[in-house]
């Protein structure tokens, strides 16, 4: 199995342990997982991408979300369904921390998240927020490379 389809299943995994994790508030997404497959298993070609993004994620949740809130002018981050809200926190994460992931391929990942669990108006909606940063990124790319300065 090819490792895109190995994240790709990784990333569905992540988000119906992230969206577990919101409902219930139980510690960080990282420890509610395990607890979660305690009884369930992932299989092991997905476990350690599911996990990376969950501890990503809880590691920096108040960045992502600042990030996030700063894209949605007009909504209010909490207000989002619990899928939209979390399918863009993955796509943040893997825009942000993932270098191996092609920003183009988690934008087009987080849709096709999106396009399973979310609603109708879910693809349009994440693309538009996360094409704006992933393009905001390549903008700030060159200027970040010369002043040395992280992205």
């Amino acid at each position: 199995m090819k490792s895109a389809h190995r994240r790709s299943r990784a990333r569905s995994w992540a988000l119906q342990l992230l969206y577990g994790w919101e409902l219930t508030g139980d510690g960080t997404p990282t420890d509610f997982a395990r607890r979660q497959l305690q009884n369930r298993r992932i299989g092991r070609r997905y476990e350690a991408h599911a996990f990376r993004l969950l501890a990503l994620i809880g590691e920096h949740l108040e960045e992502i979300d600042a990030s996030l809130a700063g894209h949605i002018p007009n909504w209010r981050l909490e207000r989002l369904s619990a899928v939209d809200r979390n399918v863009l926190r993955i796509g943040v994460a893997e825009l942000r921390y993932v270098p191996e992931v092609p920003p183009r391929v988690a934008v087009h990942e987080a849709i096709r998240l999106a396009e399973k669990y979310g609603s109708v108006e879910s693809p349009r909606f994440v693309n538009g927020v996360l094409d704006a940063m992933r393009r905001e990124r390549a903008e700030r790319a060159p200027e970040s490379e010369a002043s040395g300065d992280p992205i």
